[in-house]
């Protein structure tokens, strides 16, 4: 099948998750067509299955925001037609699945019809699409999407609460690529972060506010009153300098060590003990299925679809949203003990097989199947 997946090509993780699946279904044999105004940073390699098409917005005067909508659009019809394409896959509400719908009307006055299926990934739905200002349109394209999916329950639910929705949502849960995360690599080594004595704790994300920066920062301070230990900061965004203010108001700018963006979580993660997301708000809880893919327990709040993810006693702990003193009592339960944080490192990964790529591409390519029949039966 010839599918063209329209997503945010950034570090977050509606992105990532977009562009493993895009990458998968190439393996698959199926042709793959990323849409967007830039190349995937997850997208390392194009091949004859894998093709990327830039969204260019010209720069008018005239307009104050340049219209990245009417851009993608375009691109879009004209991609569509160019190449085949038969199913249309939106990662993100806004504004894809609005571009997306307006490409499809475009398309129908050439006697092309085209099935669109929408993945809500969740500040879309939570945050961005609930504002006045957004949700008209966004509740217009949800409806209007042939096939709606969700990457958790909660996230499903928060959607029937807050919008009118007609469509049924499917849930598929975001992934991992099990064979993408190795111990094998010769640098995974602890010597290059920490002393042998340190146990390593480590948060990733995009650094906003919905993240509880200073939570990671508070949470970690404890851990180190208790134990010699480490904290690795991997991540960008505008919490950052706050908690690079809020260690030296602490004291602990030696113990903490911030990496900035990278593309190589897994080399991260493989030697790290311990994973913190104490997150006012998750759809899912991507960083800590890698967290755990890689043998990491997590200690995280009990948020959002955080609970489908990390399991409570088994995996790591949840705790409520801001609750630090709860989270510092769990994360030492877990580090204090190296027979309890063999335990939890071994449940962690186990968990985490069950959301293999493996194992949640077939739950995608019989939707696909099923949105393409359907489509294709009404329309001919």
């Amino acid at each position: 099948m010839k599918i063209a997946i329209v997503c945010y090509p950034t570090f977050g993780g509606s992105g990532v998750v977009a562009t493993e699946l895009g990458i998968a279904l190439a393996n698959r044999g199926h042709e793959i067509h990323f849409v967007t105004y830039r190349q995937p940073v997850r997208l390392e390699l194009l091949s004859n299955r894998i093709h990327f098409h830039e969204v260019h917005v010209p720069e008018y005067p005239l307009f104050h925001y340049q219209p990245y909508e009417l851009a993608l659009s375009s691109k879009l019809v004209d991609t569509i037609k160019l190449y085949g394409i038969e199913l249309l896959h939106v990662h993100y509400a806004i504004p894809h699945a609005y571009a997306g719908y307006m490409a499809k009307k475009i398309l129908e006055e050439d006697g092309i019809y085209i099935p669109m299926i929408t993945t809500l990934h969740g500040t879309d739905i939570t945050l961005v699409g609930n504002h006045p200002f957004y949700k008209p349109a966004v509740n217009f394209s949800i409806n209007k999407s042939d096939v709606v999916t969700s990457v958790s329950d909660d996230l499903k639910q928060k959607t029937l609460d807050f919008f009118d929705v007609k469509k049924e949502i499917e849930v598929i849960p975001n992934f991992i690529d099990k064979t993408k995360y190795s111990l094998d690599f010769t640098d995974c080594q602890r010597s290059l972060m920490a002393e042998d004595n340190e146990k390593i704790v480590t948060h990733i994300s995009n650094f906003r506010k919905v993240k509880h920066i200073p939570d990671v920062i508070h949470v970690f301070n404890g851990i180190q009153k208790q134990l010699e230990a480490k904290l690795i900061m991997v991540g960008e965004g505008p919490e950052k300098e706050h908690a690079e203010l809020l260690c030296e108001q602490l004291g602990i700018t030696d113990k903490v060590v911030f990496l900035g963006n990278s593309n190589e979580i897994d080399r991260v993660l493989c030697f790290s003990d311990l994973f913190l997301l104490p997150s006012k708000s998750e759809s899912f809880g991507l960083a800590a299925l890698e967290a755990m893919i890689n043998r990491t327990p997590v200690i995280s709040s009990n948020t959002g679809g955080i609970p489908e993810v990390n399991i409570h006693g088994v995996t790591g702990y949840l705790s409520d949203v801001s609750d630090v003193d709860d989270m510092v009592k769990n994360a030492l339960k877990i580090l204090s003990d190296d027979a309890v944080l063999a335990e939890f490192k071994e449940n962690a990964h186990q968990v985490a097989l069950n959301f293999d790529i493996k194992n949640v591409m077939p739950l995608y390519e019989a939707l696909y199947e099923k949105a393409y029949k359907a489509h294709y039966n009404s329309t001919y």
